[in-house]
């Protein structure tokens, strides 16, 4: 028999059932993260994601499991993350790859438009660096060789749109300048190839090569920069031997994190401000200016407006070097 007592308790449901949810919503994370880094294990990403982690661990309450998933260029860690299910589970560790991909026939996914920049934590200046038994000392000194032994000189690369390719393609602009590309899953491998002598140079984060120049494993010939970098002591930016190479710069790599923008509000939320803690922990920031990265620590909109301009500049760059597939105009990139 259904008594006004047992009515009242049965209308309680509805309202208890929404608490629980409302409760378990609150409580995310209540299991570990799983996070996907695009390249292989001794790069600049992967150095990044692993130094920044344990500090974003210790503010989320939550332990991310961190997984290397190299290969296409780093579309194939941006793939798995893209479809795995949108509960703010899983995160992309990536760098600046994903923007290029449009323009490289690499994949039609959006890193802009379909994720959510958790955070950019920083940017990194580009050093081409060569194995130390090389004869060059200077820039200069490679460019001639490459010029008088066109296809000869082997560069250890990251294939279509790392970092790699577009400084070479920056660096084609001088003119008379062919190479070999060898690809590597990652700055990682690729710099334990140059060291091996298995390639001949390497334009790579500052980040990832610091720690082989500093102990002679590598030598620095210049950073893709306008000035001189503090981390790279002696070592002149690219511009004193090439000056018209300034109008590609400032320019560099940069690492962050990224879910599906289709992520829960909430959850994304407790994921930006754990990485904003995580990026703000002195001795983060002191690796990352160590190994003469800049520290951005952004997220949301001011993100998404770093994240265009950088992708409006190295596009269309590589359409004016001839190394775009398909125009940024026809993915309306605009022109910088």
């Amino acid at each position: 028999m259904i008594t006004r007592r047992s009515l009242g308790g049965l209308a309680a449901l509805p309202l208890l059932a929404g608490s629980r949810m409302a409760a378990a919503q609150e409580a995310y994370p209540t299991r570990d993260l799983l996070g996907l880094i695009q390249w292989g294990a001794g790069g600049a990403t992967d150095v990044t994601a692993r130094a920044v982690t344990p500090h974003v661990e210790q503010a989320l309450g939550a332990k991310i499991v961190l997984q290397n998933r190299p290969g296409g260029s780093g579309a194939i860690a941006m793939t798995a993350v893209h479809t795995a299910p949108a509960d703010g589970y899983t995160l992309l560790y990536a760098a600046e790859n994903p923007l290029l991909y449009g323009v490289l026939n690499l994949s039609r996914i959006d890193l802009v438009n379909e994720f959510y920049a958790v955070n950019v934590l920083a940017r990194g200046v580009p050093v081409i660096v060569v194995n130390a038994d090389k004869p060059w000392r200077t820039l200069k000194d490679l460019v001639a060789d490459m010029r008088a032994n066109p296809g000869r000189i082997r560069m250890a690369g990251t294939g279509p749109g790392g970092q790699p390719h577009v400084v070479s393609s920056m660096l084609s602009s001088l003119g008379n300048i062919r190479h070999i590309s060898i690809p590597f899953d990652g700055e990682g491998p690729g710099l334990t190839a140059l060291q091996g002598g298995h390639a001949d140079f390497m334009p790579a984060g500052s980040g990832a090569a610091a720690q082989h120049v500093r102990a002679g494993r590598l030598r620095a010939l210049a950073v893709w920069n306008t000035e001189p970098l503090p981390s790279f002591p002696g070592v002149p930016p690219a511009t004193a031997d090439f000056p018209e190479l300034a109008r590609f710069m400032p320019w560099g790599s940069f690492y962050g994190v990224w879910v599906r923008r289709s992520v829960p509000e909430d959850r994304r939320a407790k994921l930006v401000a754990a990485f904003k803690a995580g990026a703000s922990n002195p001795q983060f920031v002191e690796l990352m200016q160590g190994n003469g990265n800049v520290v951005m620590n952004i997220s949301g909109d001011e993100a998404d407006n770093f994240l265009k301009r950088w992708q409006s500049v190295t596009t269309w760059t590589l359409q004016e070097a001839g190394a775009a597939r398909t125009s940024p105009a026809e993915l309306g990139i605009p022109r910088p």
